[in-house]
């Protein structure tokens, strides 16, 4: 069990601040509380609701969002919230009882969607996964986070998972093809999530690659032409390869040779025509929008 560390992040609200887990703190979706009353089914959102400087808590799988009143700088006490926040989920105290706030089961609907790549089928719900992009290669990777992908892979055609903010990608292998199985998949993924399982249990650490591990949201430190890409992938080309079951992820900048290095998971890793795409439309729009600094932008499947 991994030791359980909070760190501060700014967000674009000086209200606002994020304190993110190294351990998941609840099974998937997310809840927000005004007042202590609200949180009654969230012994630590009311425990942070004592603080007379806390205004509202958004809780999710790996953060905590608190919004200050103008009484305080959140310069003044931010490390000692971090420090009852972590101290909190260190002695294994509940974050939320999700078993009392969730008496009424939840109308998830499951739907499947083919993708550009044959070997992938992609998973949406109306119910909220992670709130960072997990990847899975085989059921021993699975087995330390994500009982959910564990589960999948308990089908035998399966041969990878990703799992998205709202969806799963899984890709098979050729020895069945998705018009046999896609149903059977869906009504299991279904009924999983209605059941209220555990989705993911531990974000994966050091056990993955150092590329799989940058797959979340460009990092604040980026600077010049990098936090340019970063951001014009972020806004333009993310959700489009999503809508296909998909994620793509600034990797690096090389600014002597202008080349640009992504990182490909889910539906586009592998897929056959993610090279067109990578030439014509992503390689396209970085060289429309940073005149004379792209050359080149090559992958990396993750």
């Amino acid at each position: 069990m991994q030791e359980t560390k909070i760190t501060i992040q700014e967000t674009t609200n000086n209200t606002i601040l994020k304190f993110n887990s190294t351990k998941i703190l609840i099974n998937g979706g997310s809840y927000e509380f005004s007042n202590i009353d609200e949180a009654k089914n969230s012994p630590l959102a009311q425990q942070l609701f004592y603080l007379p400087f806390v205004k509202k808590i958004f809780i999710t799988a790996n953060f905590i969002a608190i919004q200050r009143f103008d009484i305080v700088e959140w310069i003044d006490v931010q490390d000692e919230v971090a420090e009852q926040i972590e101290a909190y989920i260190a002695d294994g105290n509940v974050v939320v009882n999700e078993q009392t706030s969730s008496t009424k089961k939840e109308a998830i609907e499951v739907y499947a969607e083919v993708t550009p790549n044959p070997a992938v089928m992609k998973f949406g719900t109306n119910k909220s996964l992670t709130q960072t992009d997990v990847e899975f290669k085989n059921i021993e990777e699975a087995s330390k986070s994500s009982p959910l992908a564990q589960a999948i892979f308990n089908f035998p055609f399966v041969k990878e998972v990703f799992i998205s903010d709202n969806y799963i990608s899984v890709t098979k292998y050729d020895m069945v093809e998705w018009n046999e199985v896609f149903a059977e998949v869906r009504s299991f993924i279904r009924e999983y999530l209605v059941d209220g399982k555990t989705i993911i249990k531990e974000l994966p650490n050091q056990t993955l690659t150092e590329t799989k591990a940058e797959n979340s949201a460009p990092k604040v430190a980026l600077e010049g032409i990098p936090a340019q890409i970063a951001d014009i992938l972020e806004e333009y080309i993310k959700p489009a390869v999503a809508g296909d079951g998909g994620n793509i992820a600034f990797r690096s900048y090389d600014e002597q040779n202008k080349v640009v290095s992504v990182i490909l998971q889910g539906a586009c890793s592998g897929c056959p025509s993610s090279t067109a795409t990578l030439k014509n439309g992503i390689e396209t729009l970085l060289k429309e929008m940073l005149p004379n600094q792209i050359n080149e932008v090559v992958a990396i499947n993750g």
